[in-house]
C-alpha cells in the first residue's frame, strides 16, 4: 500500500475554481475521509487522484511516485463508486474478474482472486447471479470486490452508500470499516453526510468551497472546530448559533443575547477578554444542554429560559425545538420520563466549558 500526497492543488472550470490550493498529506494505510456539503470539490479531488479529471496546476503523489501525467490504469488505483457501474449481461464472477481479464492475468489467478474477495465479503452464493439478481447492498458488495481483486495501492471510494436504505447504510459502513482493517488498506473516501465521516474516519478532511478548513480525527474536529463552518457541519442536530456580545462585568464575562446572559467559565474568560464589548457568534451544540438540575449545575450564570415549540422523540433521547427570544435553539438530551409540553417554558442548563466563541468578522474559532 502507499500513501497520497497532494500539494497546492488546483482545478479550474472556466472562471470556477472548484479546488483551490489543496494540499493534504494521506498515510499508508490510513482511512481518511474527503467531506463537505454538495459542490465543495470533494469528489473532483478523487477524480483528479484517479487521473479521469486532468489538474489545472499542483502535484499528486501515489507513494514516492508523481503521477501528474500518468493514465488512470497505470496508478494502481481503484475507485468504488456511487452508482456501481456494474455490466448488467455478467454474472457477479464476471464482474468481479473484468479488470483483471483486460490486464491479461491468466484464467486461474483471476479464479483465485476472484474466490478471495468472495471470501472477504461473504458472496460465494451470488457468483452466478446478474446485477439484476441482486440487491443495492449486495450490489455494493460486488463493487467493492471487484476494487478488491485488483489488489491496489490506493482504494477510492466516491460516495458509494448514498443509493442505500439508512438501515443497510449504518450495515455497511461497518462492513467498509472492517474491510480496511483486514486489508491494511489505504482509503480515501468522499462524503457528504457528516455522519459517515465521523464514524468510519482515521483522519477527516472537511472542505468548504474548493478549499480545505480543517484536518484532525474526528473527536478532534468535534471538540475543537477551526471555524464557523466546521463547527455548523460536524455534528448532529448542528450546533446552535447566536449572535451575542462579550459583556465585562465586576464578577466577570458574559455572552449576552439579550435573550439570555450566561457567564464565560475560567476556562476560557481569559481568551475572549479582548473582545470585550465587541460583538462575537456564541456557539453551543445541541448536546451541551440539559433540563436545569440545581445538583448538576456548573455554578451561577449558566441556564437559560426558553418556550419548547416542538418536541421530537427518538426513544432514548428528544431533540427540543427551542425560542429563546429571537433566537431559534435545539436541545438534545435523554428523554424524560414526563416530557415537556408545548409551549411550555424549561430552564435548561449550558455546559459553557463545552460551548464556543467565533469571530464575527473572521469566522474564525476564538475558543
Amino acid at each position: 500500500m502507499s500513501g497520497v500526497i497532494l500539494r497546492h492543488l488546483v482545478k479550474q472550470f472556466g472562471a470556477v475554481r472548484a479546488v483551490d490550493d489543496l494540499s493534504i498529506e494521506v498515510h499508508d494505510r490510513e482511512f481518511a475521509v474527503l467531506v463537505g456539503s454538495s459542490g465543495c470539490g470533494k469528489t473532483t479531488v478523487l477524480r483528479m487522484i484517479a487521473g479521469l479529471e486532468p489538474i489545472t496546476s499542483g502535484e499528486i503523489l501515489i507513494g514516492d511516485k508523481r503521477v501528474n501525467d500518468m493514465d488512470p490504469k497505470d496508478r494502481d488505483i481503484a475507485m468504488v463508486f456511487q452508482n456501481y457501474a456494474l455490466y448488467p449481461h455478467m454474472n457477479v464472477r464476471a464482474n468481479m474478474g473484468f479488470g483483471l481479464k483486460m490486464r491479461k492475468f491468466s484464467k486461474a489467478e483471476i479464479e483465485d482472486r476472484v474466490r478471495e474477495a468472495a471470501d472477504i465479503l461473504g458472496i460465494h452464493d451470488l457468483l452466478e447471479r446478474r446485477p439484476k439478481e441482486l440487491s443495492g447492498g449486495q450490489r455494493q458488495r460486488v463493487a467493492l470486490g471487484r476494487a478488491i481483486v485488483r489488489k491496489p495501492k490506493v482504494f477510492l471510494f466516491d460516495e458509494p452508500l448514498s443509493n442505500l436504505d439508512a438501515k443497510l447504510r449504518v450495515a455497511m459502513r461497518a462492513e467498509i470499516s472492517k474491510l480496511h482493517r483486514r486489508l491494511g488498506a489505504t482509503i480515501i473516501y468522499v462524503t457528504h453526510d457528516q455522519v459517515e465521516a465521523m464514524t468510519m474516519a482515521e483522519r477527516i478532511f472537511i472542505m468548504h468551497k474548493g478549499a480545505l478548513q480543517q484536518t484532525g480525527t474526528p473527536m478532534e474536529v468535534y471538540a475543537r472546530p477551526a471555524n464557523l463552518f466546521v463547527a455548523g457541519f460536524i455534528g448532529s442536530p448542528a450546533m446552535n448559533f447566536v449572535d451575542a456580545t462579550v459583556a465585562p462585568e465586576a464578577d466577570g464575562l458574559f455572552i449576552d443575547a439579550g435573550a439570555f446572559r450566561l457567564r464565560a467559565p475560567a476556562s476560557f474568560a481569559a481568551r475572549i477578554e479582548p473582545y470585550a464589548g465587541k460583538a462575537v457568534v456564541f456557539g453551543v451544540r445541541p448536546e451541551d444542554m440539559a433540563m436545569h438540575d440545581p445538583a448538576a449545575a456548573e455554578g451561577g450564570g449558566n441556564t437559560l429560559t426558553a418556550r419548547a415549540d416542538v418536541v421530537e422523540t427518538l426513544g432514548s433521547e428528544i431533540f427540543v425545538h427551542l425560542s429563546c427570544g429571537a433566537h431559534g435553539l435545539v436541545a438534545r438530551m435523554e428523554a424524560p420520563e414526563v416530557l415537556p409540553a408545548d409551549e411550555e417554558m424549561l430552564q435548561l442548563d449550558v455546559k459553557m466549558a463545552k460551548t464556543h466563541v467565533f469571530d464575527k468578522d473572521t469566522l474564525q474559532t476564538v475558543v
